[in-house]
């Protein structure tokens, strides 16, 4: 692995979607989260960071390093247990294992730093976002809790959106008994028919340094992910999703130049003055106010 990152970084990314659902909200029958207020979309910082993990589990496929803590079907403890056999503990039975670790506790006070320096060489997730790892280890450790140098915020839409339910026809009949009494079924789905959505994020270099390690390799890895999440993870009920734009910011030291509210308010998206309804990405102008950023803060737009 490389060395920990020096400078710190804040980005904004501008993603669409068309014609589909890109982030349901369980307590409102799975429609697409809505600002009540502005009518404004929403989409969580959990379901962006979910997209990214899938894209480095995809394209890594376990290599040392860059394995993934948080994903589907897989309990946490037993990532956990890895860290513990590396302290020599191979126990299987969760009380086992926690007396088995009080008692290295015991002979040696720094057991917390190692099982949290193993958690996050081992695993990106950690490494770039942290996690709280209290598990079956809770009683007899208080490594736990990681703060990891990278953090998104809420994504929301440039304007507000429209949330449509459209009817469909399902010709599938689910029992013998339905199938004497009808031929089709009658279901629905929630889709948004265009938004541009807006995140916006920081990456802390102090924290890379003094807790997870956070490298310049994550570091390129992240912005590759990033850009591509959408790429492998495309379904019927989620549309037509992709990164439009994704603008990095630079700064010249370890704790940055200037707040990055100043950095976040030069980026500016608006709807094109003969636009209406946007139905396209090309229906809004991006514009970056490089006037208002300070020279010693480096401005990159990919895509």
């Amino acid at each position: 692995m490389s060395e920990a990152i020096k400078n710190r970084y804040e980005f904004v990314v501008l993603f669409d979607v068309e014609n589909g659902n890109p982030n349901g909200d369980p307590d409102a029958g799975n429609m697409p989260r809505i600002d009540p207020e502005s009518g404004l979309g929403l989409v969580t910082d959990v379901c962006i960071k979910r997209k990214i993990r899938n894209y480095i589990e995809t394209i890594k496929e376990e290599e040392k390093g860059y394995k993934i803590y948080i994903k589907e079907d897989a309990p946490l403890n037993r990532s956990d247990r890895e860290a513990c056999k590396e302290l020599g503990v191979e126990e299987n039975d969760d009380k086992k294992v926690t007396e088995a670790l009080k008692k290295l506790k015991k002979n040696d006070p720094n057991v917390d730093l190692k099982l949290r320096d193993y958690m996050c060489e081992n695993f990106y997730d950690i490494r770039t976002f942290g996690a709280v790892m209290t598990t079956f280890v809770k009683a007899a450790l208080n490594c736990g809790q990681v703060r990891g140098p990278v953090q998104i915020g809420f994504a929301r839409s440039i304007d507000p959106i429209i949330s449509q339910e459209v009817t469909i026809t399902r010709v599938a009949i689910t029992t013998e008994k339905d199938a004497e009494n009808k031929s089709t079924e009658m279901g629905r789905k929630c889709i948004v028919p265009y938004g541009l959505y807006r995140v916006e994020g920081y990456i802390s270099a102090n924290l890379a340094r003094k807790v997870t390690g956070f490298s310049e390799d994550d570091l390129e890895l992240l912005w590759d992910a990033i850009i591509n999440m959408f790429e492998n993870d495309h379904s019927a009920a989620r549309g037509k999703m992709a990164v439009r734009e994704l603008i990095v910011f630079k700064h010249s030291k370890e704790l940055g130049d200037c707040p990055a509210y100043k950095l976040f308010d030069a980026v500016e998206v608006s709807k094109k003055e003969d636009v209406e309804y946007p139905r396209k990405y090309q229906d809004y102008k991006v514009c970056v106010h490089e006037e208002a950023i300070p020279d010693s803060v480096e401005v990159k737009r990919m895509i």
